[in-house]
Parts: structure tokens; C-alpha cells; sequence
């Protein structure tokens, strides 16, 4: 037993460690980064918005679609996964307003999901780059600009990566939270492991990728529900680069409902889990510095809920008196230093997003008790159903995420 307890606070402290070296680094980089320089000349882009069901926020999205601004030629495709609402009709009404904007019905097939939507994306535009955004984004007028500028600059870069803010971080507690959650991660994954290791990661949204990359590598994966994710994987061990740029920025909408809020989770683990069995079953995903993503997996999938459960055991034996196993310090100082790195890097990300108020602060100092402990139940919820999935062969099918009016 003592040699379990040994072993679990080795590993804690290194896991410790590893996170606040991302954390300072993500500072460092947010501070001290500069926009790469203008263009000559700017390839063409295709902007790949793929939509199903969608007329809540679809006006939104493309009046900011419209107010792209690029050097270069540039198109938008709406791609309407045989959506039944007003999709269609808004889309139209735009595509006769911009010229730039095109209405695209993709076809049924066998696999549904955004992989497969995105797959005929590509068969239907011959652009350099494209860029790929959610239908409830609204980019910055400089965002894709911003993107293709580092990409062109950065040696051996497949793309590159903005940043995601939230659009209605007000709406309620949860959406906050959902909010801060997002700034940290991409302080720490995002901005941290790129200044640390020259390393980003695709974020489902605001990313940009080299056409003949991608094809090189055969496209989206059509089974992944995580697609980017497993895309990420593929290009780091395909020796490829993502350039993280924090000034090309989207504002996207996030679940208001707690029900919302654990299906599009669960969806996320599930596409996560199905990734980390792949990167277990296959040596390519431990080559080379994605062996850093795929021991990323790891640690967020197996080993942080393993931590986390041991943290709140150990905090509730204090509270109620009971006596805790002793190593070289007391077994509680797990618990301590969990809740203090975990609120540092909340705190590192209000003040360098520059939007500390009381409120925010507040939010910080509960989110470990709260938010936190979500992601026990959503991985174990994920891998029940991964593995009920696995048994009867079924492949999972893609859940939507429902999108709110009144956000603005």
C-alpha cells in the first residue's frame, strides 16, 4: 500500500510540474508574441462551414462571413448536412446577397458527422488552404487572414490555429465556467505547448489546414468524433507543425443547459477515447513529439480522473477526521496542491485574457468543487458508452449540439 502511495505522489508531482511549465509558457507566449508579417501574395482559402439545423444562429454566422476581409481569393461554403429547419432558405438568401458565399447541400452517406461533411468540403473546392469554422462562430474580420499569414510563415506548418472566446459567457454560471475552462485551455494547450514544445493542436473551429496536406494524408476520419483531435495526432507524427496564434480570434456560443451541456461532452470524450485507443494500438502516435499529444491522452483520459479521484478521497477523510495514510507528507497535501495549480492556472488565464472582474474571480476559487468534478462522471459516462458501442458494433452516431437564441 505504501508503495502505491509512493508511486501515485511521484507521478502527481511530475504531472504537477509538467502543467506549470505550460502554464508559464502560455504566459510568456501571450505576452510576448507578435502578428506575423503581411504577404505578398495570399493563397486562396476556402472557409468550410459545415451546418445541420442551424437557422437559430446561421444569420449570425454569416453576416460575420461576410465581413471577412482577405488579401487573396477567398470563398465560404455552407455545407447543409440535410438539415430540416430554415437552413437552406437563409443560406440562399445569402449566397444571392455575397458573392463569395455558396450554398452547398452535401449528400446522405452511410456515416454521419462533421468528418464526412468536411471530406466533401474539400471534393467540392480546389483552394491552397481552407479554413474551418463551426455554424455558430462569428470570426473576427482579420481572423483568416491572421491564420494564413503564420502559416505561410512557419516552416513545415500543415495550417494553423486561432483562438476560441465565448459569446455568451454571460448567460448563466454554466457558460462562464464553460468560458474560463476554454482561456485555460488555451493558455496551457494551446499557447504553453507551442511556446514549450512547438506544438498545437486543432481545435474543431478558427483552424486553418493545407489542402494537399490533408489529402496527402487521406482526409478526415470519417469514424472520429473528435476529428480534430485525431487529426492533430496524424499530422504531428506526419512531421508537420501548427502554429498557434492567439490574435485571429471567433466568438462561438456554448451550451446554456447542463443536458446540452453533457451530450456535446460526452460526444467530445467518446471521439477522445476512441483517439486514445488508437494511439495505444498504433506506434506511429508515439513518434517524435506526438508522443507528448498521445501521453496527453493519457494523462487527460486515464490518469487526471484517477488523480482527481484520489484528491477529493482524501479531502473528505480530512474533513470527517479519518486517518490518512502517511508518506514522506501528509497524504492531504495532494488535495492542496491540486486545488492551488488547478486555481493558478484560472487565475493566469483571467488576467492575461484581461478579464478579471469579482465575479470571475469568484467563479475561479468554486470551479474545482464544481466544474471539476463534472469530468469524473462524463468519462465514466463516455467509456460505458464507447464500450457498449464496441460491443455490439455499432459505430457511434454524431449528437448535434443545440444552439440558443438571444445571444449576442
Amino acid at each position: 500500500m505504501m508503495a502505491l502511495m509512493m508511486f501515485i505522489m511521484g507521478f502527481f508531482w511530475l504531472l504537477l510540474l509538467f502543467y506549470s511549465v505550460l502554464t508559464v509558457s502560455g504566459v510568456w507566449y501571450r505576452v510576448s508574441s507578435k502578428p506575423a508579417q503581411a504577404l505578398e501574395n495570399y493563397p486562396s482559402v476556402a472557409v468550410l462551414v459545415p451546418a445541420r439545423n442551424e437557422e437559430i444562429v446561421l444569420e449570425d454566422t454569416l453576416r460575420a462571413m461576410g465581413r471577412l476581409r482577405y488579401k487573396g481569393k477567398m470563398e465560404v461554403f455552407l455545407l447543409d448536412d440535410n438539415s430540416r429547419d430554415g437552413t437552406a432558405a437563409i443560406a440562399k438568401e445569402f449566397a444571392e446577397v455575397f458573392s463569395k458565399i455558396h450554398y452547398i447541400p452535401v449528400p446522405p452517406g452511410k456515416l454521419s458527422g462533421k468528418s464526412r461533411v468536411l471530406n466533401y468540403g474539400l471534393g467540392i473546392s480546389d483552394s491552397e488552404y481552407f479554413v474551418v469554422y463551426d455554424a455558430d462562430n462569428e470570426p473576427e474580420p482579420d481572423a483568416v487572414e491572421k491564420l494564413v499569414e503564420a502559416a505561410v510563415a512557419v516552416k513545415n506548418a500543415a495550417g494553423a490555429v486561432g483562438y476560441v472566446k465565448t459569446k455568451n459567457a454571460d448567460a448563466n454560471l454554466l457558460t462562464s465556467m464553460i468560458a474560463l475552462e476554454f482561456q485555460v485551455f488555451q493558455l496551457l494547450m494551446q499557447c504553453g505547448r507551442w511556446a514549450f514544445l512547438k506544438l498545437g493542436s486543432l481545435a474543431g473551429t478558427n483552424m486553418l489546414l493545407k489542402r494537399s496536406i490533408i489529402e496527402e494524408l487521406g482526409g478526415y476520419d470519417e469514424h472520429a468524433l473528435a476529428e480534430d483531435a485525431e487529426l492533430t495526432v496524424r499530422l504531428s507524427a506526419a512531421g508537420y507543425v501548427l502554429p498557434v496564434v492567439p490574435e485571429s480570434r471567433t466568438w462561438e456560443q456554448e451550451p446554456e443547459q447542463f443536458r446540452t451541456f453533457i451530450k456535446q461532452r460526452t460526444r467530445w470524450l467518446t471521439g477522445n477515447i476512441y483517439l486514445l485507443e488508437k494511439s495505444l494500438s498504433e506506434f506511429g502516435h508515439w513518434k517524435g513529439k506526438t508522443f507528448f499529444l498521445s501521453l496527453q491522452h493519457v494523462l487527460t483520459y486515464l490518469v487526471f480522473v484517477v488523480v482527481l479521484l484520489f484528491s477529493d478521497i482524501f479531502f473528505i477523510m480530512g474533513l470527517t477526521g479519518q486517518k490518512l495514510p502517511q508518506a514522506e507528507v501528509p497524504m492531504l497535501m495532494l488535495w492542496f496542491m491540486s486545488y492551488f495549480v488547478y486555481t493558478t492556472q484560472l487565475l493566469s488565464a483571467l488576467v492575461v485574457d484581461k478579464n478579471v472582474s469579482p465575479k470571475n474571480v469568484m467563479l475561479v476559487f468554486i470551479m474545482y468543487f464544481t466544474y471539476a468534478q463534472l469530468f469524473i462522471v462524463l468519462l465514466l459516462r463516455s467509456f460505458a458508452l464507447y464500450l457498449w458501442s464496441r460491443f455490439k458494433g455499432q459505430a457511434i452516431s454524431w449528437d448535434k449540439t443545440k444552439r440558443f437564441k438571444g445571444v449576442g
